[in-house]
């Protein structure tokens, strides 16, 4: 099994929400540990996991930008005398 393989059975990392790129992720990672798949399936599934991985701190990173910039407004829209 290739990376292209794992791509056609399971989409294009890069389409994935953070959902279900972390909930492939954990089947990955289960499928890994449970062990009896040839060197070649174990490497596809391996690069497959790091790209998901990547996936999820992409999203996670966003999320956090995300906070970040409405707390910034809060904190730069709230009455400096406390009055709001």
């Amino acid at each position: 099994m290739s990376t292209d393989e794992t791509d056609e059975t399971y989409g294009p990392v890069e389409e994935l929400g953070y959902e279900e790129a972390r909930d492939q992720l954990a089947d990955i990672v289960t499928t890994l540990e449970h062990g009896g798949l040839d060197l070649d399936a174990s490497l596809a599934l391996w690069e497959r996991g790091e790209a998901l991985a990547t996936r999820c701190e992409e999203h996670l990173r966003g999320a956090r930008e995300r906070i970040e910039t409405v707390i910034s407004q809060k904190a730069g829209t709230a009455d400096p005398d406390g009055d709001d």
